[in-house]
């Protein structure tokens, strides 16, 4: 079995799906655990989908029967006694990442099943709607294995779940439900584990029917917006075709055509 972070366009049994892709993040013997060489390549399939025009929506999944179970541990030994490599690992290795990710200007949904801990709860977080099944589990429990949390994801989790959760996932190792992190505004009503697929899948069709170039906008404002900083030409769209599509179909009471 193979240890990767891959991207496919989405292949299901109904419906139109152009323009949705499927990022599937698979190390199966350890729950989907993420890899050093798994964050290289998060960072650079993401990349490759922010400059493919043709991508609309973003669906991030764990193969089989968890998201992501956090860091795979077993590495551990190779580099983290090292400052100077643990410092590459999450400034260069994870933060790659991530950041690839928080970058992305296409929309991504994150379908979370089973552990979504540590790694898995960052990516979640970089996430633009989350939805999870009945059972999800989320955390941080690393205190447990004697470190904290590295500045930029911490900054990142505590920004997404709230201070108050960040701290209580770090400080007492606690593991919050779907319902726990629903009831928090971070994810969507908890889905049955059988009705995800179909519910993802619909939510992805919705987003790739929309106007893909205000999708991308809304996007790049928001991290504008987050950063305190304004967009450099906010109305460069005026004059697009997206744009006058949109407005025309409204007034001819027709379905648009992105």
């Amino acid at each position: 079995m193979s240890v990767q972070v891959t991207a496919m366009p989405w292949q299901a049994a109904q419906g139109d799906h152009t323009g949705i892709w499927l990022v599937e993040i698979a190390n199966p013997d350890r729950r989907n655990a993420m890899t050093r060489s798994m964050w290289r390549q998060l960072r650079t399939v993401f990349l490759q989908l922010q400059h493919n025009m043709d991508v609309r929506c973003v669906v991030l999944k764990g193969q089989g029967l968890a998201f992501c179970a956090g860091g795979d541990i077993s590495e551990y030994p190779g580099f983290r006694f090292d400052a100077q490599q643990l410092a590459g690992f999450h400034e260069q290795d994870v933060w790659g990442g991530l950041q690839a990710m928080l970058d992305c200007d296409v929309p991504v949904v994150a379908a979370i099943t089973g552990a979504c801990m540590g790694a898995g709860v960052e990516m979640a977080c970089c996430s633009d709607i989350r939805v999870v099944t009945e059972h999800s589990k989320f955390g941080a429990p690393i205190a447990k294995l004697g470190f904290p949390m590295a500045p930029k994801e911490l900054a990142l989790v505590a920004r997404s779940v709230g201070e108050h959760t960040a701290k209580r996932m770090l400080l007492e190792a606690a593991v919050f439900s779907a319902q726990e992190m629903a009831a928090l505004g971070w994810c969507a009503a908890p889905v049955a584990e059988d009705l995800l697929e179909q519910y993802v899948v619909q939510l992805a069709q919705r987003i790739a029917s929309l106007a893909p170039q205000a999708a991308r906008l809304n996007k790049q404002t928001m991290r504008h917006c987050a950063a305190s900083t304004g967009m450099p030409d906010p109305y460069g769209y005026a004059a697009t075709a997206e744009h006058r599509e949109g407005i025309a179909a409204f007034l001819e009471k027709r379905k648009p055509r992105f």
